[in-house]
């Protein structure tokens, strides 16, 4: 919910800063969103990883390498576009964040989302989806644009999970060029 005189600098600030939850007893750094902050397109991932949390950036570990190069294939400059997290910190051992994480950091992304007012909010992978839509099968529902309170969201598979199954970088990439024409029909600069 975005509060008068909020701004992204503010919420990168309070996240940095952030001792919600256990997860800042464990991490190297918080990592907040990245990006521009008119950006038409949003990306919501889960939560960081080592690399993040070495360099509190999201997305610069091999999961964000597997992202820049499909979004460079589809003609994404990263620059333009916005990436977060759902989760701000590290879980340890990498595992998925708990319910009571994600719903620690949903008002920042929640104020992330208000502030960019995202054209297309690009949700990589289940924990995402499942956290901002309550929904459960990435792969049965990857691909599909869907609107929610005023909001249009689109799912495909998190860019972790090509690591571990190289046929889904062909998924991802489908899936980018379907963001990519919806961008172009609605006029969308990407």
């Amino acid at each position: 919910m975005e509060m008068p005189n909020d701004s992204i600098e503010k919420i990168h600030a309070e996240v940095i800063n952030c001792k919600s939850c256990d997860l800042c007893k464990s991490r190297t750094n918080a990592v907040p969103g990245d990006g521009d902050s008119k950006a038409s397109i949003m990306f919501i991932g889960e939560a960081p990883g080592r690399n993040e949390d070495e360099k509190g950036r999201p997305f610069v570990g091999m999961a964000g390498k597997i992202l820049d190069e499909t979004l460079t294939k589809v003609g994404v400059i990263r620059s333009r576009v916005y990436i977060t997290n759902v989760v701000k910190c590290r879980p340890p051992g990498n595992r998925v964040p708990t319910e009571e994480e994600r719903r620690t950091c949903k008002n920042y992304l929640e104020r992330e989302i208000s502030i960019i007012s995202p054209k297309i909010i690009c949700i990589l992978g289940r924990t995402a989806y499942q956290s901002l839509l309550g929904g459960s099968s990435i792969l049965g529902n990857r691909g599909k644009f869907i609107q929610k309170d005023n909001r249009l969201y689109f799912l495909t598979v998190h860019p972790a999970a090509i690591i571990y199954n190289n046929k889904l970088r062909k998924v991802l990439e489908e899936d980018m060029e379907t963001l990519v024409k919806e961008c172009r029909r609605l006029q969308t600069s990407i």
